[in-house]
């Protein structure tokens, strides 16, 4: 990915157009993905979409890039998935070929390089004949076939055509009218056809409605106003990276991690080896030292995989506070040969494609902890946690699929203690299903849903703690696991700990046990299962951690009485107090053993 050092834009020749109304174009078009996206919560069928936000709304710009993302959009399809999809569009039909009216759909593996459940929509945008760019919105298709129910929800795959059915860059709606035949392809590839349907409506109104929006803009202030706007935001972005890199001193930056396997050759650990350089102007995220193609389906492609990581990683570092726009990346060039696990190719199985994302973000941040201290905190839970029970619902008899991931503890920071429970840093603030209607809709129940005493990473600052949650199947049913990071924990930063890690624990009605991790196994009446998440690494030392702040978590069941003594040095008596002077000693002998 070469570096895209914005100089001049064509859009800048147009009339000049009053700040005024430059900054008012610019909030609109900052705001009507956010508007979409309320619109696809309100409409869409399956939970995955309306509760757990499994989706990107934005607007793409005439030549793929990325003009602005609502702030709902999962990270993982920040600023790439969208505009990816647009490129390839552009690359078979040329512009003139996409024409208004249209809705083009792809999930092609080749190009998009996530799993085959998300599948991009986008609609071209014109004004007075003119292409200004096109709305897109990608939204994860419940089931599209495959070996399994969900598609991607396979630990075993070993190829692509074992995942579901493609769609490259095709046409599901053409100058207004629906192409039938790709709609029926659609209903019977999927085994869900109800929710799915739902959702492609939900998709294919979010992306007329958006279209509409802009063309009011257009209409209103003019094609040259918006082309302003959108060179305003891109400089403006590109401008404040370049603040940022400007105070890192140039070199080499490196760190290592790893993942547990692949799911097809267990026990053998996945090596992530990565190096970020800069000149002061420019940062190169160097993934080649990732492990080859793995066998199993935790790779991605390299728009899906590398270039997804490299620009989620920069955006955390540069610009986490500002709306997404391609000026966040006119200064990063990602290199990863092909064949990597994040760069396969178009036949590898690609189901978990994001369940590596979150620890190669971790390590990319890892190997700039020292460079910014201030911005870069210590490892979190790192992993989605996928587990998915489906059946046949014992009332409707219908098939059913609850796909869910965890939440988990993140790392401290200089600052305050870790954030959680929340999901990875590849999804944001994706939300869980409501525990009512996940009980109302699926044959199981859940029991109980707690933090884990003694998760969080130690340090002067602690990382977030991680979450127990457990089930009890009532109805004969199955469940596909893909967990990650139980082997890596999550570490911490100058001095911290590390936090714990999770897993996953089939309990039978018997009384056998059994971890699962990535596996697939049926469940009868009675039998339950324990899913646990990692807590994020800590900050400093653990010993310095004020002892009013360790009591308090004591008090509050987040460290035990035993964790206080041996992570942070508080000795508590049995009425809760402390013990001044076996405190005073034991912290004494942490910061010796430490020297």
């Amino acid at each position: 990915m070469a570096v895209r050092r914005q100089t001049a834009h064509s859009s800048d020749a147009g009339a000049k157009v009053d700040p005024i109304s430059l900054e008012i174009v610019r909030h609109e078009l900052i705001s009507i993905p956010n508007q979409i996206e309320k619109n696809i919560e309100r409409t869409a069928f399956s939970p995955l979409v309306q509760e757990y936000k499994d989706y990107a709304v934005g607007i793409v710009g005439p030549t793929g890039e990325m003009i602005t993302q609502s702030r709902g959009s999962l990270l993982i399809f920040v600023a790439n998935a969208l505009g990816t999809a647009v490129r390839d569009g552009l690359e078979i039909y040329g512009a003139d070929g996409l024409e208004d009216g249209d809705v083009v759909i792809t999930n092609h593996a080749g190009t998009m390089g996530q799993h085959l459940n998300n599948v991009v929509a986008y609609t071209p945008i014109r004004v007075d004949g003119k292409l200004l760019g096109f709305f897109a919105l990608l939204v994860h298709w419940i089931d599209i076939g495959g070996s399994v129910v969900g598609s991607c929800s396979s630990s075993t795959a070993t190829e692509i055509w074992q995942e579901g059915v493609q769609f490259r860059t095709v046409k599901l709606i053409s100058r207004g009218k629906r192409v039938a035949e790709i709609f029926r392809m659609i209903e019977y590839n999927t085994r869900f056809p109800t929710l799915l349907l739902g959702d492609l409506e939900a998709q294919i109104g979010g992306c007329m409605m958006g279209c509409d929006l802009m063309r009011d803009i257009g209409e209103k202030y003019g094609p040259d106003a918006i082309e302003q706007a959108v060179s305003a935001m891109r400089r403006d972005a590109d401008t404040s990276v370049a603040k940022i890199l400007k105070d890192v001193p140039p070199g080499e930056y490196r760190a290592s991690s790893f993942l547990d396997d692949d799911g097809i050759n267990i026990g053998k650990n996945i090596p992530i080896d990565v190096v970020v350089r800069t000149d002061g102007e420019t940062v190169t995220i160097d993934l080649s030292g990732l492990a080859d193609q793995l066998d199993g389906p935790l790779n991605a492609g390299r728009n899906g995989g590398a270039v997804a990581a490299a620009r989620i990683a920069l955006k955390y570092l540069c610009t986490p506070d500002t709306p997404v726009t391609e000026g966040d990346y006119d200064r990063l060039s990602v290199e990863i040969p092909d064949g990597k696990f994040l760069s396969a190719g178009p036949e590898a199985p690609i189901g978990a494609s994001g369940s590596t994302i979150p620890t190669v973000v971790d390590t990319l941040l890892r190997a700039m902890a020292d460079v910014f201290p201030d911005r870069v905190a210590a490892a979190h839970h790192g992993t989605y946690g996928v587990h998915a029970f489906f059946g046949t619902h014992p009332e409707t008899g219908a098939l059913f699929q609850n796909l869910d991931t965890v939440s988990g503890g993140w790392g401290a920071t200089m600052f305050d203690d870790g954030a959680g429970p929340f999901r990875s840093n590849a999804h944001g603030d994706t939300l869980d299903v409501p525990v009512e209607r996940q009980e109302a809709s699926y044959p199981y129940r859940i029991d109980s849903k707690t933090f884990r005493c003694d998760s969080a990473g130690p340090g002067k600052n602690r990382g977030g703690l991680g979450v127990e949650k457990m089930y009890t199947v009532l109805h004969p049913c199955s469940m596909t696991t893909k967990f990650e990071r139980t082997q890596c924990a999550p570490w911490g930063l100058r001095g911290g700990k590390e936090g714990a890690t999770g897993g996953l624990e089939v309990i039978r009605a018997s009384g056998e046990t059994f971890p699962m991790l990535k596996n697939q196994t049926t469940f009868l009446p009675g039998d339950r299962v324990r899913v646990t998440s990692g807590g994020g690494g800590g900050y400093g030392n653990a010993w310095e951690r004020e002892i009013e702040r360790v009591v308090a978590d004591v008090a509050q069941g987040y460290v035990s009485p035993e964790g206080a003594a041996r992570d942070y040095g508080v000795v508590l008596m049995a009425d809760g107090g402390v013990d001044t002077a076996a405190t005073e000693q034991r912290r004494q002998d942490m910061a010796s053993e430490k020297a």
